[in-house]
């Protein structure tokens, strides 16, 4: 039986992550615990090396802690199998990257529809599918234009809409707008915003403390611990 409380998407518990063992050993977070609430954009934000790619990436089910708890959506991942992860992640999570992770051969539609189908969608209806999220990210006319002939911003909005296929309840960012302009950046954490405000919970890892007016919480990060 879940133990979150009704807007709590994710949780975190006395959350430790080493790497390595004995006189190498490193550890990147320490003692973390953290609620991930839906309806709010969350930027999660600290030096380098503070933690918060790792952060993000137990959040996703990427990766285990070495101690404490995970829960999404009120259930405990961090007890999961390797071979149960996968549909926690094709079901309840969405990732949007730096490099925004296209597949080159797909074009955007193809790129959109890739996600609706790992979901279980079927073909027709995954097309009409991705042809309205790209036209929501005011993609129209652009579905059948290759990553290659795209503009960053394109590409990241392409990336948005493939996160998006699923409606999962959380959506994780990691740096989405390190390759893009200011004004671009700023539409582009729109749109997440604008996903948040709709009942998910969003969380975006940055340094662009430019973005922090369009946050609805900041959680910051300092040598693997939560600052303030």
């Amino acid at each position: 039986m879940s133990a979150l409380a009704p807007e709590v998407t994710a949780s975190l518990r006395s959350v430790v992550k080493r790497y390595g063992r004995g006189h190498t050993a490193f550890t990147a977070l320490k003692g973390i615990d953290l609620d991930v609430r839906r309806g709010e954009l969350t930027l999660l934000m600290g030096p380098s090396g503070s933690g918060k790619t790792t952060l993000i990436s137990i959040l996703g089910c990427l990766l285990k802690p070495t101690e404490g708890s995970v829960e999404i959506c009120g259930d405990r991942v961090d007890l999961l199998s390797e071979r149960q992860l996968p549909a926690v992640r094709i079901r309840r999570i969405g990732f949007v990257f730096q490099t925004f992770n296209l597949l080159q051969s797909l074009n955007a539609i193809e790129n959109v529809e890739v996600a609706l189908a790992l979901g279980g969608v079927r073909r027709r209806k995954a097309r009409h599918a991705a042809a309205s999220l790209l036209a929501s990210m005011g993609l129209e006319g652009k579905e059948r234009q290759l990553p290659e002939d795209l503009s960053g911003g394109e590409k990241q909005r392409v990336a948005i809409a493939r996160a998006l296929a699923t409606d999962p309840p959380l959506l994780l960012a990691d740096e989405p707008t390190a390759a893009l302009d200011t004004g671009t950046g700023r539409q582009v954490i729109g749109l997440l915003r604008d996903h948040a405000h709709q009942g998910a919970a969003v969380v975006v890892v940055t340094h662009d403390v430019r973005l922090e007016s369009l946050a609805d919480r900041i959680v910051r990060l300092e040598d693997g611990r939560l600052a303030g």
